[in-house]
């Protein structure tokens, strides 16, 4: 299957904290729009949390706008590495949950990134040194009887191999909050009414109209999209609440192609543990990345799943992380995969009230974020994502073609063995495994 997201954009990377049409408004970050010519990097220094500025007339710490504080030694210390190491700073950000303040430099004398960081790693000045890197999104487009009165249901093929119309009889994720960090969604769609619950925007540039979306919308129609009311098609999770935490930006008109940095999914990932969100879909890839791996191992050590998408050992971000649900498409599943679930050709929505098919192991990732938010709700207690894993994998080996190495999830056959092992007290000891 044709990857879109194969597509870079080489030097183009939008940083700082863009509000567009958020609801409820990002930490501020300076920012600046990137020259292509010049590299960037990223540099962290210690930050202890303070929570309160001084009495009048202090100059100790600077106001980070959210209650958390830039100490003056922060402050001085990337100052004097923009100096030392010939940089110039364009975005910076304190990171509470990390306890260090994040500045972006642009290279100005030509050295190369490597030759920088392996520098900066050295300074004892300095947390932590990376790239700056872009990351991709995985999904490119493809080409009466039933409980649903959706007109496009019959063209879901996924859901009958996921077992969801059964599934929707124990759970439809009533009560369950998804984190989607992706592109911006078009929550104007009538598929998609009432479904969102939140936007936030990291993305400086705004688009001129929600059909730079596409891959956004997509993800947000196959987990939520509104079941029965005579619209479009049906949601794997059509009852669940997706807070939309926009981190990345499409590459051209009408292509799925869309790309991220560190510092936008840095600020994404961070706004979405500060709500409070218990799973989080990340439909994207792209390489190891030490501060977005510090952020969602703090998340799993929250207790918070992460659901990615399967990609090319290069992209090893996100689901190389120990602990983040890795899918595949089950029609060419690798062995390396934590589940799958249908990647080709699978209907959703688009921008402006559209519709088509899309494929892609963004797709798949999509599909087991919406299948875990029915297993959430269905629940008498929170799960852990080893309980989820656990469920998943144990009911999709007795539900799909042997052949399929690892084989599609099943929904329902998911849902009856959770109530089974919740009614005979089974659930504690299978999240111990």
């Amino acid at each position: 299957m044709r990857i879109l997201a194969h597509a870079c954009l080489l030097g183009l990377g939008v940083l700082g904290a863009g509000t567009g049409n958020s609801i409820a408004a990002p930490p501020e970050a300076s920012s600046a729009q990137p020259e292509p010519s010049r590299p960037r990097i990223l540099v962290t220094f210690a930050n202890e949390p303070r929570r309160s500025p001084g009495p009048a007339g202090t100059t100790a710490r600077r106001y980070s706008g959210d209650g958390y504080l830039v100490a003056q030694s922060a402050h001085q210390k990337a100052r004097r590495v923009a100096a030392a190491y010939s940089l110039r700073e364009v975005a910076n950000w304190p990171i509470k949950t990390l306890a260090v303040h994040c500045v972006v430099y642009e290279i100005l004398d030509g050295r190369p990134v490597a030759m920088v960081v392996a520098a900066l790693s050295k300074d004892s000045r300095v947390a932590l040194a990376q790239p700056l890197q872009e990351f991709h999104t995985l999904a490119d487009a493809g080409q009466s009887g039933t409980p649903y009165n959706d007109p496009l249901y019959d063209l879901q093929t996924n859901l009958t191999a996921l077992g969801v119309a059964t599934a929707h009889e124990r759970s439809k994720g009533a009560g369950v909050r998804i984190a989607l960090i992706d592109t911006g969604v078009d929550t104007k769609h009538p598929d998609l009414r009432g479904r969102i619950a939140r936007v936030r925007s990291f993305v400086d540039s705004k688009p001129h109209s929600t059909r730079s979306y596409r891959h956004g919308t997509a993800m947000a129609g196959l987990i939520a999209a509104v079941a029965n009311n005579r619209v479009g098609i049906v949601g794997i999770a059509p009852l669940a609440h997706v807070e939309v935490f926009e981190a990345c930006w499409q590459l051209e008109p009408d292509t799925d192609a869309a790309v991220c940095n560190t510092f936008t999914l840095a600020q994404a990932l961070v706004a979405a543990l500060d709500a409070g969100v218990p799973l989080v879909n990340l439909s994207i890839a792209g390489p190891a990345d030490p501060l977005l791996s510090a952020l969602v191992a703090a998340g799993l050590r929250r207790g918070v799943t992460f659901v990615g998408a399967a990609a090319a050992p290069a992209d090893a971000f996100p689901t190389a992380i120990p602990g983040v649900i890795s899918v595949a498409g089950s029609e060419h599943a690798p062995g390396s995969a934590t589940l799958a679930a249908p990647a080709a050709h699978v209907l959703t929505l688009r921008p402006e009230g559209q519709y088509d098919f899309v494929s892609g192991t963004s797709v798949a990732a999509a599909e087991v974020t919406a299948v875990i938010a029915l297993l959430m709700s269905a629940a008498d207690s929170r799960l852990t994502t080893d309980t989820v894993i656990s469920l998943l994998k144990e009911t999709s080996a007795t539900t799909s073609a042997p052949s399929a190495d690892p084989p599609s999830i099943n929904a329902n056959a998911a849902l009856a063995q959770l109530d089974y092992d919740q009614h005979h007290g089974r659930l504690a000891a299978r999240g111990a495994h």
